[in-house]
């Protein structure tokens, strides 16, 4: 009776807990920058949204000495386009967080008998943070890339028309689909907007995203600007070689995908067809021995 009446208590008690947690967790509230209706909000992962509330109280990496640290961090921020998300100090302490919980674990595990467990833990706590903005600024880059030559044709077709450049920058924009690339040149010309020289939010532009193909457009659009050159041409060959960039990379992609299949191949089919064709053979030879 004592038993079923702890059980009972214990479930009470974890559900309560459970419950606890799950509101605690609905009340952080980090969602991204999703301004216009259609958008896909850019949101942190649900780890990074726990400890950036907390993230505030570690200070010292505010000091002189954690400067390098900052701007490094800060441009990998840019890149993921999560700059307006969190800091770079707020990164830096929720890795810092991550860290103390990753020793809390391993040491919790290591009470338990199993410190295995609490250093793989520990391991994983210490490599998601860089592991998933990386991550995030190499499909960011990718997504650009696939985006850069469609943008470049309609520019191509709008100045050869004979629209402004930012003016046909701006029409299309607002027709097409939302995407990191769009929203990239939204952010620029909300600059160009608020005072800034096209110029300057253009280099901002490229110094933001480091996408080497973007910085290229870029640098050819400004230097275009500077010489009082028209840009229509310009626009049409900048389209042309990412478009054949695109496919050289398509056909590298395709060369690879052999190589990168056989190991699985080799060491999950193989051995199953073997298993399924010889099998049954050996079975059989092993009955006609043993009778």
């Amino acid at each position: 009776m004592f038993t079923i009446a702890a059980s009972l208590c214990a479930g009470v008690a974890a559900g309560c807990l459970f419950l606890l947690l799950a509101g605690l967790l609905s009340k952080v509230e980090v969602d991204s920058i999703s301004a216009a209706e259609g958008e896909d909000p850019r949101r942190l992962p649900l780890i990074f949204r726990v400890f950036l509330p907390l993230s505030n109280n570690v200070s010292f990496f505010r000091k002189d000495s954690f400067s390098s640290a900052r701007k490094k961090t800060f441009e990998l921020l840019q890149s993921a386009g999560v700059d307006q998300l969190m800091t770079a100090e707020q990164y830096l302490g929720v890795k810092f967080l991550m860290l103390l919980l990753g020793f809390l674990l391993l040491f919790l595990m290591a009470l338990a008998g199993k410190p295995l467990y609490g250093f793989l833990l520990l391991v994983l706590l210490v490599l998601y943070p860089d592991t998933w903005l990386k991550k995030t600024a190499r499909q960011r880059h990718l997504s650009i890339l696939k985006s850069l030559p469609n943008l470049l044709d309609l520019l191509t077709l709008s100045v050869e028309a004979g629209k402004d450049f930012l003016t046909a920058l701006r029409d299309i924009l607002a027709r097409r689909k939302s995407d990191v690339l769009g929203d990239e040149f939204k952010r620029t010309l909300q600059e160009i907007q608020l005072g800034k020289q096209r110029q300057q939010a253009l280099r901002d532009l490229a110094d933001r995203v480091h996408q080497p193909e973007l910085t290229s457009v870029v640098n050819a659009i400004v230097q275009a600007d500077e010489l009082g050159v028209g840009i229509g041409q310009l626009l049409r060959i900048q389209g042309d070689q990412l478009r054949n960039k695109r496919f050289a990379r398509a056909e590298t992609l395709a060369n690879e995908a052999p190589v990168k299949i056989l190991f699985p191949v080799v060491l999950f089919i193989f051995p199953s067809v073997f298993i399924i064709l010889v099998g049954p053979i050996l079975s059989q030879a092993m009955q006609t021995l043993a009778g």
